[in-house]
């Protein structure tokens, strides 16, 4: 078997596993839960889900890749069939090439938005747009929902194309010279930005102290940081909470397991995933809740930014913002900073999406990395056109919901569960100890064992009470979305048989051999 790469150095590592925890979600996903959710009270249920979930599960999937590196493998299916040594256990580890390779198709789409946007605030292309129904439909005429500024949907499907080739570009130089260079490039400019961005907001003050002097940035942070208590007794901000952390560290998506696969037998993980998940922390608690919304309520007031917030995190990112730039000094400028930051925010993260199955086909086929690269750039680019042309009928939405929040869940419970109670807590526990640079307290040992999962199929659970009938039957879908959504579940479990087929395949061609 051929040398498998390793990553050049250690702050390359954390980097780039920083890199694919901090993406969108950090800038626009955090701060419209937390103005959702409770406010500051949102922090007690999101914290502690980080210390009993994040935390926990972090190091759950650092262990497991660097031990299914050993055995040469950068996937979960491979990765679980280690780990278990049950037939059945490549066939569930599919679901971890599944949910990255799915948020790929869409997420690659978002990401180029940022990219797009970015170019149009230096050319100043939406400035006029001053209301939030045009600048809306901005937005909307630039995905093809709708005819006004684009005429058609080239623009964006232009952008994409740039996107896909930077993305497949940086994934075809490799780990070390491809995504680890990409992290120590992109992330310290990332947190530069943001930090720009955050001192711009701290100091703006009140934009209109004669007309409303309640709506200032004072007032802006206690907006999104001061606590509504009495909505802690509501399961679903508990629930709100637990799903950020699943989607802000990108736990359940097999992308952590790739990255730490091309880690040494006994380099450390213990400090490498605490200081991966503590740097996204910053990045999301810190720079990511002192921009968006601050600067919302500073301009817009309490009201507005509250149904801002409800609208989601396309509303605060693609047309609340721009809006605040056309009213700034030099806002052309702040508007490339926030768009680019969220371009490279997005780039850390899908670089990462692909990693696994580029690794599958590469170590189970012996095909060469730029073979393997190749095949996953034709699919991605072939499967994103579902989204870009029927993004107005829900597809995308449909995708997200299923790949980009239940089944992270899902894959989570199963990861832990595998590791704890069929591989068995004590070599477990002892993989992570294993050339560990810091003592982890014995207490995670019996989180990781009983906490966790019993946390996460509380999750589940709830979900299946309250949402499976409604979601899987599709209640309040408007009726012209149905029949596209039905096509994009048929989609998806094609290409999860594909998967499973390819598995089988290659298990059969390449038998795996363990000590």
């Amino acid at each position: 078997m051929s040398q498998r790469e390793r990553w050049a150095t250690r702050i390359g590592l954390i980097l780039a596993a920083a890199g694919n925890a901090v993406g969108l979600g950090n800038f626009l996903r955090f701060p419209v839960q937390a103005a959702q959710n409770g406010g500051g009270a949102f922090m007690i249920p999101y914290f502690i889900a980080f210390l009993l979930l994040g935390i926990p599960l972090m190091w759950v999937e650092w262990a497991i890749g660097r031990y299914g590196g050993k055995y040469g493998h950068g996937h979960l299916p491979g990765m679980f069939d280690v780990v278990w040594r049950n037939p059945i256990a490549k066939y569930i580890g599919v679901l971890g090439l599944f949910v990255s390779s799915i948020i790929m198709i869409y997420y690659c789409y978002i990401e180029s938005w940022n990219l797009g946007f970015s170019l149009f605030s230096l050319s100043k292309t939406y400035f006029g747009m001053t209301d939030f129904n045009s600048m809306t439909g901005f937005l909307k005429s630039y995905q093809g929902v709708e005819k006004g500024f684009f005429t058609s949907i080239w623009t964006a499907y232009f952008f994409l194309i740039i996107t896909l080739l930077i993305n497949f570009y940086v994934l075809l130089r490799g780990v070390s010279k491809g995504i680890e260079l990409l992290a120590k490039i992109g992330m310290p400019l990332l947190i530069l930005l943001a930090i720009i961005l955050a001192i711009r907001v701290i100091t703006l003050g009140t934009p209109d102290p004669v007309n409303f002097p309640e709506r200032n940035v004072e007032n802006g942070f206690a907006f999104i940081w001061n606590p509504n208590f009495s909505m802690l007794t509501d399961a679903k901000i508990w629930l709100a909470a637990a799903g950020q952390i699943f989607f802000t560290l990108s736990v359940g998506m097999g992308t952590l397991e790739a990255y730490a696969s091309y880690l040494r037998e006994k380099d450390d993980i213990a400090l490498n995933g605490l200081s991966t998940a503590s740097t996204n922390e910053f990045v999301e608690v810190i720079l990511g809740g002192s921009i968006a919304i601050p600067v919302a309520f500073a301009f817009f007031g309490e009201v507005a930014t509250l149904e801002i917030a409800k609208g989601g995190a396309f509303n605060l990112g693609f047309v609340s913002m721009p809006l605040i730039f056309q009213k700034l000094p030099f806002g052309e400028f702040f508007g490339f900073i926030w768009f680019f930051l969220l371009f490279i925010a997005g780039i850390t993260s899908s670089v990462a999406m692909v990693q696994p199955l580029i690794a599958f086909l590469e170590e189970q086929f012996k095909i060469s990395h730029k073979k393997a690269t190749l095949y996953v750039f034709i699919g991605t680019f072939i499967s994103a056109h579902l989204v870009v042309f029927f993004f107005q009928f829900g597809v995308l939405d449909e995708m997200d919901y299923w790949a980009g929040t239940f089944l992270l869940v899902l894959i989570g419970f199963i990861e832990v569960v595998i590791f704890a109670w069929i591989w068995g807590m004590d070599k477990g526990w002892n993989e992570i100890q294993k050339g560990a640079d810091i003592k982890i307290p014995k207490f995670f040992y019996f989180v990781i064992k009983y906490i966790t999962p019993l946390y996460i199929s509380v999750i589940l659970v709830y979900w299946g009470f309250t949402d499976a009938v409604p979601t899987l039957l599709m209640h309040n879908i408007p009726a012209e979305q149905i029949p596209y959504r039905w096509a994009t579940r048929l989609f998806m479990l094609l290409f999860f048989a594909l998967l499973c087929f390819l598995v089988h395949k290659a298990w059969k061609l390449n038998k795996p051999r363990y000590e």
